[in-house]
């Protein structure tokens, strides 16, 4: 935030008449404001009509300043004229308080709309017109927008976002109520990897954004393709089976130590894990004479049971690992 303060203060206004300084002056100022809230979040209001359409708001003079586009891909389709003509040049804001006052309004000119004006949060844009076929549930047809699109993220929005983008600039992409950095390289939209799951993952730097249902893949600093496990290479490997098949044992005894009311198993050692899975593995190759009718249940040792049905054997005093 001191790096962005310095570069805002050294900023020069394009034009050098005494009123656009004045407002350039005033822009700085209101920017230091908001500039500590960079590490919070910034208030943010789309508008539905085009990827760098939001409500101006001093949040917006941070990105204006440094000359930082700032991207959403959350558009109407204009296929759908129905769509078009409920959200029409609405906010998100302005548009929740639309359907509201669609839903507890008693006048049934702001519950259905047909090829009238379009009416805005307050209530009608003047008197209703005469309509042409049957009317349109506005408040309706605004609500089922915001539920298929709940990812903030529409196909029509992802085209114009890849069209707009300009190749090599670095953006900000707003999407489910967060920022992340956004470049184009080649053609192809990628965001900045900031998730805390991908801390050892040298390999993985880009994810790429060419889905709406979150279909993507990552990538390294050059852009190359990564493997899921961050190694070198340019096609994705195939994950261990092995591995896959630890993770899954670890999380079932953090989750048994967890119903028994015991501490978390993390203290338990690689070699009493592999212990407990070359037990299990005998048993698969060595079945119980008679069958249990249920799945069995594993116990930890130190609460001293067994599996349900079993027969108490003699422990050997060589024997390595212990029964459970």
């Amino acid at each position: 935030m001191a790096h962005l303060g310095n570069c805002i203060l050294a900023t020069q206004p394009r034009d050098t008449s005494e009123g656009l300084q004045l407002n350039f002056q005033q822009n700085i100022s209101d920017t230091m404001t908001v500039l500590p809230k960079l590490s919070t979040g910034l208030d943010v209001n789309v508008r539905f009509t085009g990827v760098s359409d939001f409500e101006y708001t001093p949040e917006c003079i941070v990105f204006d300043l440094l000359n930082i586009p700032l991207y959403h891909g959350w558009l109407v389709d204009p296929q759908s004229p129905e769509q078009v003509q409920a959200v029409g040049r609405l906010s998100y804001n302005q548009l929740v308080e639309k359907i509201i006052t669609c839903k507890h309004a008693s006048d049934s000119s702001l519950v259905s709309q047909g090829k009238g004006p379009t009416p805005g949060p307050g209530g009608t844009a003047g008197r209703p017109q005469p309509r042409h076929g049957p009317a349109v549930p506005a408040g309706l047809v605004a609500e089922q927008f915001l539920e298929s699109t709940a990812s903030q993220l529409t196909f029509h929005g992802l085209c114009e976002l890849t069209a707009r983008a300009r190749e090599g600039e670095l953006g900000v992409f707003f999407r489910n109520n967060h920022f992340s950095t956004m470049i184009k390289h080649k053609g192809h939209l990628y965001l900045l990897v900031t998730d805390q799951g991908f801390l050892q993952e040298e390999g993985v730097v880009w994810e790429s954004l060419h889905s709406v249902d979150g279909d993507s893949c990552f990538c390294d600093a050059e852009f190359h393709l990564s493997h899921p496990l961050g190694k070198e290479g340019a096609t994705a490997a195939p994950p261990d089976p092995r591995r896959q098949q630890r993770q899954v044992d670890q999380d079932y005894m953090v989750a048994l130590s967890l119903q028994q009311g015991l501490d978390s198993p993390s203290v338990l050692s690689d070699l009493e894990l592999a212990r407990q899975l070359q037990h299990e593995e005998y048993q698969q190759h060595h079945p119980h004479p008679h069958p249990h009718p249920a799945a069995p249940q594993l116990l930890p040792a130190q609460a001293g049971g067994r599996l349900a049905g079993e027969r108490r054997q003699r422990q050997r005093p060589d024997l390595d690992c212990t029964l459970l």
